[in-house]
Order: structure tokens, then sequence, then C-alpha cells
């Protein structure tokens, strides 16, 4: 893949950008695209940026019918001295990779990737917004394309980038959401597709979201599957508690998705030589935290979102209140440092930002 040409073709008219200030998640997407198509013959091939534009599908297609799908989740800055900014992306393709290698298709040139990415985004560079807490979000995904309706991985498969200027993920923006500690559902199992980002993982989580959502709650935090005793992550986060002074996050167990937010956390506070630890953690002990007044700080962490303090949980109709529903010290300073070092404006020491000009 590393000795393909990436062909540029560019859009003959181009879409009004929108204001910061009316930026959504994922509701306007950018002038162009990428795409690379593969075959178990030629491998990968034809690696192009085009004008963003609807995809022609065989209804055949594999993708329709069994879900043989991948994708990642990053962003991109606009720096102040006007170049561009991504935060760690060689960790997305690696990802992608294990993601694709779970669901049987074919794995990606991680190289070539980025190479694509960064074409893309200097063709685009336009659309990436400078307001603060905006981004350029990016979406790197692969779909099975082969048409045939026999259980079986696919033999064609197609790679697209494509881009969307964002706000806060959450209205509530920095401010602690509300979370609905899910009880009848699962996410999934060990052995699984929890540890895969996957169409079919977000399908099924939908259902206890709507009812999160008819509640009130932002969001909504998985029990394990087996047990449903023991905490995993929220529906588009991985999450953290400060108890005692000793911040504490589900350990990677089979069916938790491994952040890329998450680890970078992780070796932030081993960097400020806060206390943190990875292992087992039941809604039990995070109720006893709570009565005793242990319970300092929650937060998720997630590529969307950043950073999101979480102000209430709602676990079997008993409602728990954390640090009076406000933003806890360690939350601010970690979603400050860290979106710092992505936009340049807090010292990068962990050499994490990758820059185009």
């Amino acid at each position: 893949m590393t000795e393909q040409k990436i062909k540029v073709e560019l859009a003959t008219t181009q879409k009004e950008k929108p204001a910061a200030k009316e930026l959504q998640f994922g509701k306007v997407f950018t002038d162009h695209m990428f795409i690379a198509d593969y075959s178990e013959d030629k491998g990968w091939f034809d690696h192009r940026v085009v004008p963003y534009e609807p995809l022609t599908l065989d209804p055949a297609a594999i993708i329709f019918h069994y879900g043989q799908t991948v994708f990642e989740g990053l962003k991109a800055y606009l720096g102040e001295d006007g170049t561009i900014r991504l935060f760690r992306p060689e960790q997305n393709m690696r990802r992608m990779n294990q993601s694709s290698t779970r669901l049987c298709m074919p794995q990606i040139d991680e190289e070539m990737a980025l190479e694509a990415l960064k074409q893309l985004l200097k063709v685009d560079k336009d659309w990436i917004p400078g307001e603060a807490g905006t981004s350029l979000y990016i979406r790197p995904f692969m779909i099975a394309t082969e048409p045939y309706l026999g259980v079986a991985p696919s033999t064609k498969y197609r790679f697209m980038i494509i881009l969307s200027p964002v706000g806060s993920y959450y209205k509530e923006g920095i401010h602690p959401v509300k979370i609905l500690v899910e009880n009848e559902y699962v996410r999934a199992v060990s052995g699984g597709t929890g540890t895969a980002k996957t169409a079919g993982n977000y399908a099924a989580s939908l259902k206890a979201q709507e009812i999160a959502d008819a509640k009130g709650y932002s969001q909504v935090l998985w029990l394990d599957g087996v047990e449903k005793k023991y905490i995993e992550e929220v529906g588009s986060m991985n999450v953290f508690f400060k108890i005692n002074g000793e911040v504490v996050t589900p350990a990677l167990n089979g069916s938790i998705l491994e952040g890329i937010t998450r680890k970078s956390i992780i070796e932030m506070l081993k960097y400020w030589g806060v206390p943190v630890i990875e292992r087992r953690v039941s809604m039990e002990e995070l109720k006893e935290a709570h009565a005793t007044g242990d319970l300092e700080e929650a937060f998720g962490t997630g590529t969307a979102a950043v950073i999101s303090p979480i102000g209430e949980f709602n676990w079997q109709d008993e409602k728990f209140i954390v640090n009076e529903g406000k933003t806890g010290e360690l939350s601010k300073r970690l979603y400050d440092t860290l979106t710092g070092i992505q936009t340049g404006a807090v010292e990068d020491p962990f050499h994490w930002i990758v820059t185009i000009d």
C-alpha cells in the first residue's frame, strides 16, 4: 500500500461552512473524502481524494447484511501558528487494524493511511474551525463491498476517511453529565466484539440509550455482561473514578474498548504522580464509596468528548450525586491540559502531537 500514489480530484463547487456557534457533532461534512479499494487479487488500490458524494453499492453488499465494518474516530486541531495538529493518530490506525482482525477484514497499511489523512486534511484545511472547543472530527472506516448473501468474510472492501467540523460533543460541554446505569441490557462479553470498534456494538447500545434519553440522562453506564455487577464503560467513553485520592478505572478485560484518550489520561496521571490503578470496580463499591464520602470525582474519557465530568449516577432507580454535581478539580485539570496539548496552548512533554504544515 505504501507504493500507491494518492490521486487528488478537487470539488468544482464548495459548500458553505457553518458558523462555529452552529456546529453540532457529525451533522456537516467537508468538501472532500479519501477512498481506497481492496480485492483479494490486487490488495489495496486506487487511492484517491475525491469530492464528498454518496456511494453506489450493490444491494447485496455484505456490509448491509452481515455488518462487516470497522471504524475509528480522531480529531484535527488548528494550531495558533496555523499548523494542523493531530493527536496520536498512529494509535487510531493501529487500533483499526486490531478491530479488522476481529472482523476478518484486511489490514490497512498504517503509514499509508496516515499519509492519506494528511493529504485530505491539506485539501480541506479551511474546514478546521479555530474557535475554542471546536475541532475537525475525522472518521476513518472500512466496509465490506462484495455482493454475496453467503455468511462469509467479504473478498472486497472499501476504506474511507470523511471529515466533519464539530463543536462540543455534549450540549452540557465541560459541565457534569448525568449517567444512567444499565441493568437489563448488556453491551459486550469477553470473547465477543467489545474490544473492536464495529457498528454492531453501537447498534446494540441504542435501545438502552433511548431509555436513558427518555429519563433525561446523557449516557448509559454498562455493567459486565455475565454478572451485571462490574462497571465496564459508558456508551461513548471509558470511565474513571477518584476514590479516596486514588484514580481507578476498569481494567481491560476483553470486552472494554481500549480507548486512546483513556490510555493518554493514565499516562498523564502517572506523569503527574497521581495514583492510578486499573482493576475491577463494582457498582456496590461505587455506592459504598459515595456513602462514605470517598467518591471524590467521576469522569468519562473519549475522542469526541475528551473529558466529561459525571455529576450524577442513577442505579436501580437510586440517584447519587458526585462532588455536589460540580466539575472536580482533577477532571478540569485533565481537560485543560489535554485540550491544551491538542491545540498547542500547553507544552506536549509526551510527543503525542503530529503536525502538518
